[in-house]
């Protein structure tokens, strides 16, 4: 019996923890345990685009039902695949479930992709799991970091080295609203690595002000509502909050000076950016990281990515460990409390919330 947690695409409040029966293994497949996933505002933001992106494609549900991906680990209990074993781990793209059966291919020592029909024309980054015993990112001691930032670091990665291969458009300052979100974190450090020069400035809600300035990302922390005394300076913007009072303001406030602003996530779900008057300076683009990971394998190729990610990833660990307590719950029920917690903006940014099943 597999349970899965169903949450109503149109009201994402409302959800339901389901039963459902297990099919038989097809043929090529291998049936997945799920060990533990991680649950953030990472998993927030694709609900709320779940439609716009297709994240609500990976793990189909009943019509208005949808189930909400997650990463973390995996072990395997049925095998159908000879290339596969009983009893492996991996890591990946996982829904909020006990369990869930792929289609191996193009397995290599190191991981596979999951071959089923109903994946293939979403982007092959979610499809792909690794095999914990040959996968060169896997550390025993490491596994809730990977978890709760991973994903969320990668972003902040391919972020940090798209403003990097655009020598950062003439900008002197770096802004992120967000600035406690975990893919702001990734960023900033990232920024720090690749262009110390460049001015990094968090901007985050009062009450986290303190937790931002703590993580010593950011040369400069303040709140929304005092972006009217940045300077103005060549700048660009990275918007996570999806806020559309503040991304005018920023807007407003640098005008031509800004010179390019990216929108990433929406953390601030009950605010978001819609479409309305044009904003001052330029117009706010989109960044999806699936699509920027090719660009960025093609500029470093697979070898040179893994290296510097890897690379960046490990310096920036102790920070996670230093900023971040790990709290470790239950069940589904309690993943369905955090979601929803989160989803109403009420999870503090120090805990990073690891679900075991």
């Amino acid at each position: 019996m597999t349970q899965a947690l169903w949450v109503k695409k149109d009201a994402l409040g409302e959800t339901q923890i389901v039963d459902l029966p297990d099919a038989p293994l097809a043929e090529g497949a291998v049936r997945l345990a799920i060990q533990s996933f991680a649950v953030t505002a990472n998993n927030v933001t694709y609900a709320v685009i779940g439609d716009m992106f297709q994240y609500w494609n990976f793990f189909p549900a009943p019509d208005g039902w949808g189930i909400v991906p997650m990463w973390g680990h995996a072990s395997v209990t049925q095998s159908n695949c000879p290339d596969i074993a009983v009893g492996e781990r991996v890591y990946g793209y996982l829904p909020t479930a006990t369990h869930l059966d792929v289609v191996p291919g193009k397995i290599s020592a190191s991981g596979f992709t999951d071959m089923a029909p109903h994946r293939q024309p979403m982007s092959a980054i979610y499809n792909q799991y690794n095999r914990l015993a040959a996968d060169p990112q896997h550390n025993p001691a490491h596994e809730d970091a990977r978890m709760i930032f991973s994903p969320l670091f990668t972003t902040g990665f391919l972020i940090a080295d798209f403003y990097q291969r655009k020598n950062w458009f003439g900008a002197e300052a770096l802004i992120m609203t967000s600035a406690s979100s975990k893919t702001a974190m990734g960023l900033a450090h990232c920024a720090k690595i690749a262009a110390p020069h460049i001015r990094r400035i968090g901007l985050t809600a009062p009450r986290n002000i303190d937790f931002v300035t703590r993580s010593g990302l950011y040369d400069e922390v303040m709140a929304y509502e005092a972006v009217a005394s940045l300077p103005v300076q060549p700048a660009v913007s990275v918007d996570f909050a999806g806020n559309a009072a503040v991304l005018r303001a920023i807007h407003t406030q640098f005008e031509d000076q800004l010179r390019f602003s990216s929108t990433v996530g929406m953390t601030h779900v009950g605010a978001r950016a819609g479409e309305g008057t044009p904003l001052p300076g330029p117009q706010p683009q989109l960044f999806f990281a699936p699509s920027e990971a090719l660009e960025t394998i093609k500029a470093l190729g697979q070898d040179g990515f893994a290296a510097a990610m890897g690379t960046a990833w490990r310096s920036f660990l102790d920070t996670a460990a230093r900023t971040v307590k790990t709290e470790h719950r239950q069940g589904l029920a309690a993943a369905r409390d955090v979601f929803l917690k989160t989803l109403a903006g009420e999870q503090s940014p120090e805990t990073g919330i690891v679900i075991q099943l």
